[in-house]
This record gives C-alpha cells, sequence and structure tokens, in this order.
C-alpha cells in the first residue's frame, strides 16, 4: 500500500465510503449497507461532509436546514439528529461524529470521501500534465470524472448545500474540459464527438465545450458539421445573452472556413492540490440580533448594493460605507444584513474584524490582515511580515472567491484601504462614525436615529405591545426625550422590562426629574451618557463596581472569571453581578467559550461612561490592584498551560508576580487542549502585556510576555511575539526590573533565530547573557548559553557553538530543567553527526527521548526523533527512518504543522527513493513541495525541484 500523505490509504474498499458526487451515499465495503433517512439526517450529514475533517457550527447547520426561519427548539431538534446519524454510522463500522464546540466534526480518512479523492485524482492528473505525460494524464482524469454519478448531493433540498453542490458541479465540468482537451491531443477526436455533442447540448452556453466539439467535427473531416455548432451556439448566445461568442471562439471558427486549424499542444488548467483546493471558508460573523427592528428600508439598499452582481462585478470592489453617531446601531445594521446575505451570495465565506476606532490606539491594519490571512488558510509562518506583503496575499486570496468582509468600527480611510480586495468578486461593508467619503468608489449609507414607528416597534419588542398601547401619550414622549436613538432607546426599555409594575408614565416621569441635562439631547455623547447614567445609578452597589472596573480591560470579551479576579470575590458571586449587568443591557454576552461559559464584552460607549464612573469613584491603588489580580488570572492559566504542553516549567523564566486562580474545575476544562485554550484567548492575553505596562506593573508584564512563547513558537505568531516583548521590555526597564529585562531581552533573541536574523539576535542576546551573569541566575544563563549556541551553530562556528551548548546542558541539569536538557542534547547531538560521530550522537539522542517521554512532551520527542532518522540513515538503516517518518508525518498532520509536514514529508521521500520506490517518492517530494510553496519556504521549493528534476531525467 503507499504510503503517501493523502493517498495512504485510497485502498479501502472494505471500509466506508461516503459519496456526495451525485446523490447521497454511504458505502461500507462496496455495498450501500444503510439508507440516511431523507431531509434533516441528509442535510447534516451532507453539512459535515463538506467539511469533513473541520469544526462546523451548529448555528452553520440550522441555517442549512431552516434557512432564514428555524423553529424555537432548533438547537434541540440538531443535537438529536446529530445524535440518530451518529448511532447509524457507528453501527454501519463508520467513525463516530465528533462534538467539538462550537458544532461537530465529521472524521474522514483518506479515501473515505469521493470529493477528496475526485481532488487527489485531479492533482494527480495535473502533475502528469506538467510533466508532459497526457495519456497518464487522461487516464487519470477520466477516473476522476468517473466517480461523478450525477450532479452533486441530487435531492438534497437545502439552499447552503445547492450552493456548495453548484460549486463542485463546476469543479466537474473543468475537469470534463480538461479531460477532453487531453483527448484531444492523444488524437482521439473520432471517439469524442458523441460524448461532446451531450455534453453542449446540457450546457448550451459553455464556449470551451463547444470549441472543442467543433474541433472534434473538423478533425473528423465534418467541417460543415463543426460551423453550424458554431452557428447555432452564436443564435443562442445572441437571443439569450445579447452577447456575441468570445473572441477565441471566433477565431476558431475563421480558421476552421480557411481549412487552417493547427495542431492544438494542450496547456491544461492546473488543478489545485487538495489542501489548495479547498480553502479554508472563514465564517467569523457576529451573532446577529434576534429582535433586530425596523431599519426595513435601509436594510433593503445595503443588501441591493452588495447583492447586485451587475453593478461592479469583475472590475472593483463594492464597499458599502453605514456611518453615523455613537450608539445609532451601525454594527447591529451590519451583522444583520451579512447574515441575511449570507451563503446565499458570499458562500466562500465571511471575515469580521472590530478596528477599534473609538479606542485609544485602533487596531492596525496590518495586524488584521495577519489574522484575515490565518483565517483563509495561510500558517502562521507564511504570513508575510511586511504589510503591502500581507496585502498582496490577501488580495490573491480572495481573487475569484465570493467573500463578505465587515469591518466594523473604522477610524478613518487609511485604516480601511489595505483591507480591501482586489477584485469585484467579494464585497466589504464598514461602520464608522466619519463618512470615509475619501474611500473611492464607496457607497455611502447615512445610519440616523429611528424614525418614530422603529422606535414604538423597539419599545413594544422589548416591553410588550400590550403596555405601550395603554400608554400611547408616554411611549412617543419617551421616544422624544431619548431622541430615537438605538442604545439610549433599548436601555430604558431594557429598565421597564425588568421592572413590570412600573408604567411609562413614571419612566417618563423620572427621566424628567433625574436628568434636567436631556435638553442636550442633541448633543452627541451627552445623550448616551444621561441614558446610561440612568441605569448605572439603578444597579445595586457591587454591580456598579463591577461596572467601574470592567473598563479597566481593553473592550474585548472576556470569560465570567476575569470578573471575579476584579473584585477579588467567589467566582459564581462575580458570574450573578454579570448577569445582573446583562439584564441592565450594560453587559453584552458576546459568545459562549470552549467551556460552554458565556463570555462578555462592554459596548465601546459603555466603557468610556464605566471608565468615567472608575475615575471618580475607584483610588488609584484599587485600581492597580484589580489589574494586578487579572493578570495574575491570566498568568495562572498560562502556567498552567505551558506545564500541560511541555510537561512541567521547564525552558521558562517566572518571576515573583502574584498568581490569582480561578476554580481547578474551571482549570481543567478550558485547558483540555491546552494549546487550544492559548489560542482562543489570544487578544486577551496580548492585552493584558499592554495593561500590566500601562498599569506600572512590570513583573506580571514581562511575565506574561515569555510565559507567551509557548503560543507565538507553535502557531508563528512572529509579530506579537515582537510587539509584546518591546512593551514588555519598556516596563521592565522604565522600573529598573533587570531580571525581566534579561529575560524578555533573551525571548527576543529566540525571535530573532526563528527569523534568521543573526544579528539582532546577538544584540539582544549578548547583554541578556551578562545581566543573568551579574544577577546569578543559573536558569537565565542556561537559556541564553542556549540560544547563542544556537547561533553560532547557525553561523557555521560548530566549535563554540559544541562549548556553549555543553555549558548550557550544565545550567540545565543544575536547575532541573529536563526539556531545556533535552532541547540542547539534541542539538549536541545534532553537532556530533555533522563531526562524523555516529555513535555519539546516538547517545545523545537516545538520553533526550528518554527525556520526553517522561516529562510526556511530545513536540521536543518529534524533533529528536527527526534527527534520529538522520541518524538511521547514516547508519545504512533507510527502513527504520520510514517507519520513524511514518510515525512522525501523522503527528505532525494531526497538529496542522505544515512547515513540519514539509521536512519530514521531503525526508520521507528522499528515503523511500533510497528504497527503491521512485513513484512513491516523487509523490511524496511533489506533496513537500506543495507545503513548502503553502508556507513561502522558497529555498525549500527550489532544492525539492531539483531533486523532483533528478529524478525525472535518471
Amino acid at each position: 500500500m503507499s504510503i503517501d500523505g493523502n493517498r495512504a490509504e485510497d485502498a479501502l474498499t472494505a471500509g466506508p465510503m461516503f459519496r456526495i458526487l451525485g446523490p447521497l451515499q454511504v458505502t461500507v465495503g462496496g455495498r450501500q449497507d444503510f439508507t440516511i433517512p431523507p431531509g434533516r439526517q441528509q442535510i447534516v450529514l451532507g453539512v459535515l461532509l463538506l467539511g469533513a475533517n473541520r469544526v462546523v457550527s451548529i448555528d452553520h447547520l440550522i441555517d442549512a436546514i431552516w434557512d432564514d426561519d428555524p423553529p424555537a427548539t432548533a438547537r434541540t431538534q440538531v443535537q438529536i439528529c446529530v445524535s440518530r446519524l451518529r448511532n447509524s454510522l457507528i453501527a454501519a463500522g463508520c467513525e463516530a461524529i465528533v462534538t467539538r464546540p462550537p458544532g461537530y466534526l465529521m472524521p474522514v480518512r483518506p479515501g473515505q470521501l469521493d470529493a477528496q479523492l475526485f481532488t487527489t485524482l485531479t492533482a494527480d492528473a495535473d502533475t502528469h500534465a506538467r510533466a508532459g505525460r497526457a495519456d497518464q494524464a487522461a487516464d487519470v482524469l477520466g477516473q476522476a470524472v468517473g466517480l461523478w454519478r450525477g450532479p452533486a448531493l441530487t435531492g438534497i433540498n437545502s439552499h447552503i448545500l445547492r450552493a456548495r453542490a453548484t460549486e463542485l458541479d463546476e469543479r466537474r465540468l473543468a475537469a470534463v474540459e480538461s479531460h477532453v482537451d487531453l483527448q484531444l491531443q492523444l488524437g482521439r477526436h473520432h471517439q469524442l464527438v458523441g460524448e461532446l455533442s451531450t455534453l453542449v447540448s446540457e450546457n448550451p452556453l459553455r464556449e470551451r465545450l463547444r470549441g472543442q466539439l467543433m474541433l472534434a467535427l473538423y478533425r473528423s473531416g465534418r467541417q460543415a458539421e463543426a460551423l453550424e455548432a458554431y452557428r447555432h451556439g452564436r443564435e443562442l448566445m445572441i437571443d439569450q445573452l445579447g452577447l456575441e461568442p468570445s473572441e477565441e471562439l471566433r477565431r476558431l471558427e475563421t480558421s476552421i472556413l480557411a481549412g487552417d486549424v493547427a495542431p492544438r499542444t494542450v496547456e491544461v488548467a492546473p488543478v489545485l492540490s487538495p489542501r489548495a483546493a479547498e480553502p479554508e471558508v472563514p465564517f467569523q460573523l457576529p451573532t446577529d440580533i434576534a429582535d433586530f427592528t425596523g431599519r426595513a428600508e435601509l436594510v433593503e439598499r445595503t443588501e441591493r448594493l452588495l447583492a447586485d452582481t451587475q453593478e461592479g462585478e469583475g472590475y472593483a470592489t463594492r464597499v458599502v460605507v453605514l456611518a453615523g453617531k455613537p450608539g445609532v446601531g451601525k454594527s447591529a445594521l451590519a451583522v444583520h444584513v451579512a447574515h441575511r446575505l449570507g451563503d446565499n451570495h458570499f458562500p466562500d465565506g465571511q471575515l469580521y474584524c472590530d478596528l477599534g476606532g473609538n479606542r485609544t490606539e485602533p487596531t492596525r491594519a496590518v495586524d488584521v490582515l495577519g489574522r484575515f490571512l490565518r483565517a483563509l488558510g495561510v500558517p502562521g509562518e507564511a504570513v508575510p511580515e511586511q504589510a503591502d506583503e500581507r496585502a498582496e496575499m490577501y488580495r490573491h486570496l480572495l481573487a475569484r472567491r465570493r467573500i463578505l468582509v465587515l469591518l466594523d468600527d473604522a477610524a478613518g480611510e487609511a485604516q480601511v484601504r489595505p483591507l480591501l480586495p482586489g477584485s469585484g468578486t467579494s464585497v466589504v461593508v464598514v461602520t464608522s462614525r466619519a463618512r470615509l467619503t475619501g474611500l473611492a468608489g464607496a457607497r455611502l449609507c447615512d445610519v440616523d436615529v429611528f424614525d418614530q414607528d422603529e422606535a414604538l416597534s423597539m419599545l413594544a419588542s422589548v416591553i410588550g405591545a400590550e403596555r405601550v398601547a395603554a400608554e400611547p401619550a408616554a411611549a412617543e414622549a419617551l421616544i422624544r426625550l431619548v431622541g430615537r436613538l438605538p442604545l439610549a432607546l433599548r436601555i430604558v426599555a431594557a429598565r421597564l422590562g425588568a421592572r413590570p409594575h412600573w408604567s411609562l408614565a413614571w419612566m417618563l416621569e423620572r427621566l424628567s426629574d433625574e436628568r434636567r441635562r436631556l435638553d442636550e439631547l442633541a448633543h452627541g455623547e451627552l445623550m448616551v451618557r444621561a441614558s446610561l447614567a440612568l441605569t448605572y445609578d439603578g444597579l445595586a452597589p457591587r454591580a456598579r463596581r463591577l461596572l467601574r472596573l470592567l473598563s479597566v480591560l481593553d473592550g474585548l470579551s472576556f470569560p465570567n472569571w476575569v470578573a471575579a479576579a476584579l473584585l477579588d470575590a467567589d467566582y459564581l458571586d462575580a458570574a450573578d453581578l454579570l448577569e445582573v449587568l446583562v439584564d441592565a443591557q450594560m453587559v453584552e454576552v458576546a459568545a459562549m467559550d470552549i467551556t460552554g461559559s458565556p463570555r462578555y464584552k462592554l459596548h465601546g460607549l459603555i466603557r468610556l461612561f464605566a471608565r468615567e464612573q472608575l475615575e471618580q469613584h475607584e483610588p488609584d491603588q484599587s485600581r492597580e490592584a484589580a489589574v494586578g489580580r487579572v493578570a495574575g488570572g491570566w498568568l495562572g492559566l498560562s502556567d498552567a498551560a505551558h506545564r500541560r504542553i511541555y510537561g512541567g516549567d521547564f525552558t521558562v523564566l517566572h518571576g515573583p508576580a502574584p498568581r490569582w486562580h480561578p476554580p481547578a474545575s474551571y482549570t481543567d476544562r478550558v485547558l483540555v487542549d491546552p494549546l487550544a485554550w492559548l489560542e482562543s484567548e489570544h487578544a486577551n492575553l496580548c492585552s493584558t502585556v499592554t495593561l500590566t505596562a500601562a498599569s506600572g506593573l512590570p513583573e506580571p508584564c514581562w511575565d506574561l510576555a515569555v510565559s507567551l512563547v509557548t503560543l507565538f513558537e507553535a502557531r508563528c505568531y512572529f509579530d506579537d511575539w515582537e510587539k509584546t516583548h518591546r512593551v514588555a521590555l519598556a516596563a521592565a526597564a522604565k522600573h529598573g526590573n533587570r531580571r525581566g529585562v534579561a529575560a524578555v531581552r533573551c525571548s527576543l533573541g529566540s525571535l530573532h533565530l526563528s527569523r534568521r536574523q543573526l544579528a539582532a539576535a546577538e544584540e539582544e542576546l549578548l547583554p541578556a547573557l551578562g545581566e543573568f551573569e551579574e544577577l546569578g541566575d543559573s536558569h537565565g544563563i542556561a537559556m541564553a548559553l542556549r540560544n547563542l549556541a544556537l547561533l553560532d551553530q547557525i553561523r557555521g562556528a560548530t566549535g563554540p557553538a559544541y562549548e556553549r551548548y555543553t555549558a548550557a546542558l550544565a545550567g540545565f541539569r543544575a536547575v532541573g530543567d529536563l526539556v531545556g536538557q533535552a532541547h540542547v542534547l539534541g542539538q549536541i547531538a545534532q553537532l556530533r553527526l555533522d563531526r562524523g560521530e555516529p555513535a555519539e550522537a546516538g547517545a545523545h539522542l537516545a538520553d533526550a527521548l528518554a527525556i520526553c517521554q517522561e516529562v510526556g512532551n511530545r513536540r521536543v520527542e518529534v524533533q529528536i526523533r527527526y534527527k534520529l532518522s538522520e541518524l538511521m540513515l547514516r547508519d545504512g538503516r533507510p527502513a527504520e527512518a520510514k517507519d520513524v517518518l511514518v510515525d512522525l508525518l501523522r503527528v505532525v498532520r494531526e497538529w496542522g504543522d505544515i512547515v513540519g509536514e514539509s521536512r519530514i514529508l521531503r525526508r520521507l521521500g528522499q528515503v523511500t527513493v533510497r528504497l527503491g520506490q521512485a513513484d512513491i517518492g516523487e509523490r511524496l517530494l511533489a506533496e513537500a513541495l506543495v507545503a513548502c510553496e503553502q508556507t513561502m519556504d522558497r529555498a525549500g521549493a527550489d532544492a525539492i525541484r531539483g531533486e523532483l528534476a533528478r529524478l525525472v531525467t535518471g
């Protein structure tokens, strides 16, 4: 059986097979052993298979089943449906559907899904075609086309599935056309006439097929029929589209008339690799507002501007700017419209970012581009450093894809401009207080306050239509009093809704008595401040204090333990206070975290109001203590995550900053997958570094910054690594924290080494080593020496590198840093290998491997075993090396480590060739080349191309 990565198990005829290229079908052992009930189960299975091996949210499944009109029990019905489907699949011998927040994952192995097999075969055909092997390319492409049993997902009634099925059908037609081109190149025109006649009859406006039919007829000596095929197609196009045939088709007709059709050298359109052919489909939109009210005309206009494909598609990107005063509901409107358009108009996904235009430091465009590139499937190491390079890659990925981009709360044109796609297939919605008239071609929609009917509708939706009907005059007066501003009106309505015994007249009297300043409702934020103050004054003292303290955060969503840390209170007690603030509409429920607990967020205007109250009522010492506790909470959780990944507090330096610990049960739940937790809280963790620096807390600032390297290194977040460390370095230096300065500089040295910025690494590492030596910090000395040794090794100074590694090893042993020892032993082994000392290298690798297995550190173990495979090769044991590499390949693919995958695939290809399996080795090297190109590893890609060329030439 082939060990080729994507086709390692393509001989699973005895196992389950999922078929979506035609009617949905599941077979086991080549037989259809059971039938999926039509309706919801087929829709759910279809959606899960289209997103095979990726998490599909419950909300997406609900949309697929019920479109825009789900019942109140939709989530429960989906859960029941998935449970029944899971049981049926297990009974048939298939793998179980996995529950993974926020939805489900359908595990599918290579060769088990016909759509994936189709992609793999078309990629193989493309490889043959590029190498000039047209006959093999035609055979393989014929196998790919033969997988189809009719239109994809035939008979399933779901708009979302039909959109995706249409995309698959288009790929089939493209493959059919390429297959025909290959057969024409091979001179099989006589056999093609009948098939092409049928295809053209089914797709009369598809010019490529018509041109192929004309060519096949002409080459078969049927010139008149070829010309008739052209004339019939021209009449259809003029009649149905009002267009003449393309220039290429007209040239072909002219050549046939002249009897001068040159033999064609076919260039088969490239078919992307499986990974590239199935790009990431991001769904980043926030939740729509369940009781969204009014705005019918504005919603219709915005949708028309975005969905009208006759206007500018293929040329300029359609940009709609929703502008208006704070609190007018721009964001709610934008999210609502984006959800309504959704998959029907933009099936390739939706990107979203809060640009923070009302924050002190709005989000930089370069950082947004980094987030978007990752969401589009670009690995961290492949994300360019420069803003213009990121923008170029972003525009390239969005070209010819239909994606909706929502940029919320933009500060100005300069922030938005780099985030615009380069083609007309995608659209952009921007919300901003400014009108952004400097964006060329943007369509501006001014969002104003509610009209009277819309305001009455909102009030009735919150407090009940019967209460509004009972006091119509008071209702209208209330609406006038808050200036019909949606945010202010929602807050007043929430107070009435929470107090059913209050009359509207009493609410009106309270507003009039407490706020004579409401005369200034027309003066911007004052009207919002007055409305917020009304709700704030009605809160209990502890709830008011919590709201004040929440304003120290940076406006991001946060888990409920943060409230407990701010108050230094019981976890559940603080959670109850948060719900009080939610009921009062002062805090929003932003999402659910990975434990199923709610996450919260302050609206930007409410946060500004709460910050004013904080400055008036909270002493500086109290504020600093609250920030310290929150930072201690993030530190404690980060420590625990690092320990679970590394097996202990290894290869990291900590300071004496106090930790604040959420309940152990919470910690255990969120850290089931510690790296996933670090990823999910990435923004909060980085924000806390900045927050502690601004609050004059250098110890937690530098400690958290260096702790986050666990995430930054694993996911290649190099920009955040540098940004947090520059902040922490300045904070530590400002307060004379020498150990913090040394720790941060040592970590910055590691960053520069990762980027191969050797001079910059040396500038950080040498001062860090000197500082650690003056402080007598053995652990710090060992870490600095290890990094300097790696610098020497990269530069080729193997003697100094060996000396420094030896000293670092002694230091790590002295402080009990096991992982540090394992890493250094692996590097020393590499030096020994390079010096031709395999026995000594093997001893070091055995020691390092034993340490990794003792502490359970899989990541370093993979690195050690990779070096071990090199030792086996040098010892003349390629079969053993192959076994090691196959196992490592499986592990790195589970982790999503594309960089590691490219390196292992390359060596595995080399080993396989050495074992006499040249065809398999060539395929593995081709896969390694795809991975290198995906991570922008140009040097590695060039080296692999050279190896492939040598294989072809023998």
